[in-house]
């Protein structure tokens, strides 16, 4: 085709214009996109309140303030591994975003992901959050890995990979993570090598050999022998609610502790009764014929460092390890309560929420000795209950794969609740029960903000829903929530019987449809959860953490 100069010339003109103007339109969809995005993140920042960790450095003896540093600077390194399993693209995704306060929240959800909105993307040309997040690749689907080769396809300590030829790989993390890993490992050894805690140095020393190889269990042990220390670590790969996909794969994390040793002595006598309370569960004998351990431990702990796992979404207030299902039936696990943390939420979001949503008859039975005990119990009750089906299907995590966590969360929840009863009836704790129900209730308000996208939040959504069908509360014509106590109690043996059922028979598709139908939020409490961020009350907490902050830098 041939065009004369005039044609050309014209031709040319529009296409100016029309580049222009697509560049123009362009320009402007970009601004309109960046201005969304801030947006959305000015309205999301808010509801982190900032809290600094801090303890009394004074209580500490002069060389647990030389070991404190370097538990710390192990802790960083599991932070970094975290980003590296979650979003190992951080930096190039960081070096792309000007915005200041869009660079805070990335790092607050450790990838461009709201975790309290259900891993909402909140940055442009980011799809939906990977099921498996980045312990396999990105288009690998469950069916390709079951059918595939790989030897450990739900391995604890591995990350699937594809080789050259696109073929599925397994990779140990002591591999993967080679040189982090041994600065780790190196840094646990200088502490090792500098505390005169006997048992803390051999955790310390076998917790490194693990790094290298990732060989957990003995380092396991060991940290279940730990009872006389005032320095803790929580250390390494630990739990899999990040592996949407198998609930399998463990993610890193940290917790620095520093030990509370007159709130630890109150708690000692309650392991001691778990055998007890065990045949007292509320469920046919089949469901709750294993003995817990007794040689668990119950201690509080000021929390001075949280990293990786750990430090994303909703903040841990207490911790109940280890997860092995052997150590647990040979030893138990520990329970450890972060009290400074507890205490943060407690004032900070509880008791504005409570103020705003609990009935104004009942709000004279909050406190945070309450708080404390359920949270405490909560950890204690996964010691309760069955860790393997009734029916030969195994262990109940292997049985139910993905859908364990959040069950398992639940079962904590209410047999938590469980045991408080009990021991109130028993005269073996102090208090009104009418304070342990309505801040259990005041507790579900605070914790469903996290949403139903992870583990704890759905648990949190099945009791609401449960509590709620059986009348165990009412929504006042004023939007508030009052426990009705006789029906609480029967709501909480009902729920605790229909999870240690689930959970016996080991049936997957059943605690899926459970999930579905109850481990969601509805429009009523949807509305009322609004209320609370028209008034600014915080959803969770961000800590100022580190040397600097505890005055050791």
């Amino acid at each position: 085709m041939k065009f004369n100069l005039k044609e050309t010339l014209i031709l040319g003109s529009i296409t100016l214009i029309f580049i222009s103007s697509c560049s123009n339109n362009s320009e402007k969809q970009i601004s309109k996109e960046n201005d969304s995005l801030k947006t959305y993140v000015a309205e999301r920042l808010p509801i982190y309140a900032k809290v600094r960790l801090t303890t009394d450095i004074e209580k500490l003896s002069e060389n647990e303030r030389k070991v404190l540093p370097l538990l710390i600077r192990a802790a960083e390194i599991m932070d970094e591994l975290f980003w590296m399993q979650t979003y190992p693209k951080r930096d190039s995704l960081l070096s792309a975003v000007e915005d200041e306060k869009t660079r805070e929240f990335i790092k607050i959800n450790y990838g461009p992901w709201d975790r309290l909105n259900d891993n909402k993307p909140f940055v442009k040309g980011i799809g939906d959050k990977p099921l498996g997040s980045g312990f396999y690749p990105a288009d690998m689907t469950r069916e390709e890995l079951e059918k595939s080769d790989v030897s450990d396809k739900k391995g604890l300590y591995s990350m699937v990979q594809r080789d050259k030829s696109g073929k599925l790989i397994s990779i140990p993390y002591s591999v993967y993570f080679k040189d982090e890993l041994k600065k780790a490992a190196d840094l646990l050894l200088q502490a090792a090598n500098i505390t005169e805690e006997i048992q803390l140095k051999k955790y310390l020393t076998l917790r490194a050999e693990a790094f290298l190889t990732d060989n957990y269990i003995p380092s396991d042990f060991a940290w279940m022998d730990m009872t006389n220390s005032g320095l803790d670590i929580i250390i390494g790969p630990i739990e899999n609610y990040e592996d949407g996909l198998f609930n399998a794969r463990a993610a890193f994390e940290s917790y620095v502790l520093v030990k509370d040793r007159e709130w630890s002595k109150r708690l000692e006598k309650y392991v001691a009764m778990l055998p007890e309370l065990q045949r007292g569960l509320p469920v046919d004998a089949a469901y709750k014929k294993e003995s817990p351990g007794t040689s668990s431990q119950l201690a509080a702990f000021d929390v001075v460092y949280y990293a990786g796992d750990g430090n994303s979404g909703g903040k841990t207030i207490a911790v109940n390890l280890p997860n092995d299902e052997m150590i647990q039936q040979k030893k138990g696990t520990r329970r450890s309560q972060l009290k400074n943390a507890m205490r943060a939420k407690f004032d900070k979001i509880m008791l504005p929420i409570a103020a705003e949503l609990i009935d104004e008859s009942q709000q004279s039975h909050l406190s945070f000795d309450a708080f404390f005990a359920n949270v405490m119990f909560h950890e204690v009750a996964h010691g309760l209950g069955i860790k393997s089906t009734i029916n030969g299907k195994g262990f109940v995590r292997e049985a139910l794969q993905e859908q364990y966590s959040w069950l398992e969360e639940g079962k904590a929840d209410i047999l938590g609740l469980y045991m408080v009863s009990s021991l109130l009836k028993k005269g073996e704790l102090e208090g009104d029960i009418k304070d342990y129900y309505t801040t259990f209730m005041a507790g579900i308000l605070r914790s469903v903000r996290f949403g139903a996208g992870e583990a704890h939040g759905k648990a949190n959504m099945l009791c609401f829903n449960f509590f709620n069908k059986n009348g165990a509360f009412e929504r006042t014509a004023k939007g508030r929530y009052k426990v009705n106590y006789e029906k609480f109690e029967l709501a909480m043996n009902d729920l605790s019987r229909e999870i240690l059922t689930l959970q016996g028979n080991g049936d997957k598709a059943a605690v899926e449809k459970v999930q579905k139908e109850m481990a969601l939020v509805q429009n009523d409490l949807q509305s009322d959860l609004d209320r609370l961020s028209k008034k600014g009350i915080p959803v969770d907490v961000i800590f100022e953490q580190g040397l600097s902050v505890l005055g050791l830098k």
